[in-house]
């Protein structure tokens, strides 16, 4: 076990344990010596953990302290490289500008055995991007987040053209498309908009009438995105 593994197992452990846990039961659970188990609680509160007691007497974790970046476990660390190349693929500019930003900074602080399994994760995804987007996607994002109205000029698969008033709720991310979730104040009813298929996109300074909660629960509870998206 590496020393950042053994120091979340520590974190982990005193978690659990709301009363003080004696040093001895500590070491027997982590499989350390005594005298590591000390250095390491010192590490950690060096790090800002509020770790009560001394040897003899037990030791507690008050509440309050968030492990810092540098504890993540080899695994979550694997889960955020693959997670942070499969955007840098599937998402727009922005998107995996960002996600590779995230990773960097969670590298620069990871000790030298954490930082090698960033540098060296062996999960992968394909280089397939896909179907081109014309629009800046972010600007739906914007429009998510802030929860306002956006109009957008789609076009069909027949390569009709309409112009839509829409409530953006969430963007899926499909094997070859992006697709938007809505409410359509044309159809006055959710639609489904794959993006690639949209010719502009342009947000209102206007929020949409109820709360995006209140509309992503009502529209994964009908479940009617039609087979052919933005109809």
């Amino acid at each position: 076990m590496s020393r950042a593994s053994r120091l979340l197992a520590l974190m982990e452990l005193l978690r659990r344990h709301r009363a003080p846990i004696t040093g001895p039961a500590l070491a027997e659970k982590l499989g350390i010596s005594i005298r590591t188990l000390y250095r390491d609680i010192a590490t950690l509160q060096a790090q800002g953990a509020d770790i009560q007691g001394e040897p003899g007497l037990g030791y507690v974790l008050r509440p309050g302290f968030t492990l810092p970046p540098l504890m993540f476990s080899a695994d979550e660390i694997e889960a955020l490289v693959l997670g942070s190349r499969w955007v840098a693929v599937r998402g727009d500019a922005r998107l995996g500008a960002a996600a590779g930003n995230a990773v960097a900074k969670i590298r620069a602080v990871l000790p030298d055995d954490l930082r090698k399994s960033v540098d060296a994760a062996p999960l992968t995804v394909p280089m397939f991007p896909g179907e081109p987007v014309a629009i800046d996607a972010s600007v739906i994002r914007a429009a998510i987040r802030k929860e306002r109205k956006l109009v957008i000029t789609y076009r069909d698969q027949d390569g009709a053209a309409t112009t839509r008033t829409l409530w953006p709720l969430l963007i899926g991310f499909f094997d070859k498309a992006l697709v938007l979730a809505a409410w359509c104040e044309l159809r006055q009813d959710y639609r489904a908009f794959r993006v690639d298929r949209i010719q502009s996109v342009e947000p209102k300074d206007e929020h949409y009438p109820r709360r995006r909660a209140e509309l992503v629960e009502e529209w994964r509870a009908r479940q009617k995105i039609p087979a052919t998206a933005g109809n």
